[in-house]
């Protein structure tokens, strides 16, 4: 953020809300004797968003991104005016969530934030100094860079504890949910997806709702006479993914959102569902691909036993370490590794089992134990190793390829629902943040 939109913020914040503020800014700057000044223009305010406000830097800045966004993706622009309407909405919700946040006390860490623009230097391979380089060359100020990073990091944290606490799958909602797909065939379909929403306000009028609906039922006119669906997603759409032209990649069939898993699964390749409502508003989406991806579940399993001993006040991690040699030492000369696990084991889950931790999937314990394990031979015991529980020695048992469809799928299932259930509760909080919030868009001063 520059230091002049953060002089505008703090010389007006109080003032913001109500208070007839005009559209543009001035600074009077003092130089030499009395009566010698110069103004110069800051920024205009495009939003006041309760006691904050949206400059017209800020709304250019991310309308450019986005237009680099689209234009790589091969998204026809929509018209300049229709591009900023939808990006200021954008920035209105971003910054409502991130005055939730200071509300709460919710904070990045500059550690956090460093190692996430770290990771995304790596991610493009990269160092550091090469993406600050690059971002600079075209244009792109890498301290914005990193304040945009900052809040989208902040936005998630929000968003999870103001909706993901609201979310629980239930072993009733799975049991429903499979025997629902299992009626209508259990197809493994999946669908890459364009959608586009026109949303009602939470207490909509019947009015509103009639409004919407003309409007939707609009909008699948044009696209059924060919008109382009990612550049009337940009135009048009209220759903979070409009300007990505609606994008809501491959879905699988288990995965559809609930309004309009049915009206989709009915789809071919190309087609496009009526306007479908929810309590969000009017949902368009076309299947613009379908492919099949259906099979059973393998996976290989170890079954495994150990000891663990825990350093602590009285015991240190060099006694730990020498506490296992000499209980390898004894199982090496015989003596059964279940009973000296019962005898000398901290985990006492597995202790009262003779040490014994199952059938152990793949991914089903921290890496440092599952790498130690898997350069085991059946019957082996380990050296002693440490993780962050402590140190251990094991032995494998066995090994197994396992047909685990029915467990993955009840896991998938879950995975599905809790996302669903995610995505229906995030539009409605942002919809009920927007609508609870003072917000004056002013676009039309330009």
């Amino acid at each position: 953020m520059s230091l002049m939109v953060s002089m505008v913020r703090r010389a007006f914040r109080s003032a913001a809300r109500g208070a007839g503020l005009p559209g543009l800014f001035f600074f009077a700057a003092f130089a030499g004797g009395a009566g010698a000044q110069s103004v110069i223009e800051l920024d205009r305010i495009v939003a006041v968003v309760n006691d904050d406000v949206i400059v017209e830097s800020e709304l250019a800045s991310r309308a450019r991104t986005i237009k680099a966004q689209l234009r790589q993706a091969g998204t026809p622009l929509p018209p300049e005016e229709v591009l900023e309407q939808q990006v200021l909405e954008r920035l209105v919700l971003e910054r409502l969530q991130i005055q939730i946040a200071e509300v709460n006390g919710i904070r990045v860490e500059d550690e956090t934030l460093n190692q996430a623009v770290q990771a995304v230097a790596r991610q493009n391979n990269l160092t550091l100094a090469e993406f600050r380089d690059i971002l600079e060359r075209d244009g792109f100020d890498f301290a914005r860079f990193r304040e945009d990073m900052r809040n989208e990091i902040l936005i998630a944290r929000v968003q999870q504890r103001q909706v993901e606490h609201r979310i629980s799958v239930t072993d009733r909602d799975i049991d429903n949910y499979l025997e629902t797909r299992k009626q209508q065939g259990g197809g493994e379909s999946e669908y890459l997806l364009q959608h586009i929403l026109i949303a009602v306000p939470e207490a909509a009028s019947s009015e509103e709702i009639a409004m919407a609906r003309a409007k939707a039922e609009d909008v699948v006119a044009k696209l059924r006479e060919d008109a382009d669906f990612a550049e009337l997603a940009v135009a048009v759409s209220d759903g979070q993914q409009a300007l990505e032209g609606g994008n809501l990649g491959w879905i699988s069939s288990a995965n559809l959102p609930t309004v309009f898993a049915d009206e989709v699964r009915k789809l071919k390749m190309g087609e496009i569902t009526d306007p479908v409502r929810s309590t969000s508003g009017f949902h368009i989406v076309k299947a613009a691909d379908i492919r099949g991806d259906a099979g059973r579940h393998v996976v290989s399993q170890t079954k495994a036993r150990h000891i663990l001993i825990r350093p602590n006040e009285l015991t240190t991690t060099e006694e730990a370490k020498v506490r296992l040699e000499q209980l390898r030492l004894r199982i090496e000369n015989g003596e059964d590794f279940g009973d000296l696990a019962r005898a000398h084991s901290d985990d006492r889950g597995s202790a009262l089992q003779g040490g014994d931790l199952g059938w152990i999937n793949p991914g089903g314990t921290v890496p440092r134990f599952e790498a130690v394990m898997n350069g085991l031979a059946p019957g082996e015991v380990s050296e002693p190793f440490e993780t962050r529980f402590g140190w251990h020695i094991m032995q494998v048992l066995e090994r197994r390829e396992f047909d685990d469809t029915e467990q993955a799928r009840r896991a998938k299932a879950a995975e599905v629902l809790r996302k669903r259930k995610k995505d229906e509760e995030l539009q409605n909080w942002l919809r009920q943040i927007r609508d609870e919030a003072y917000v004056e868009l002013r676009l039309e001063v330009r």
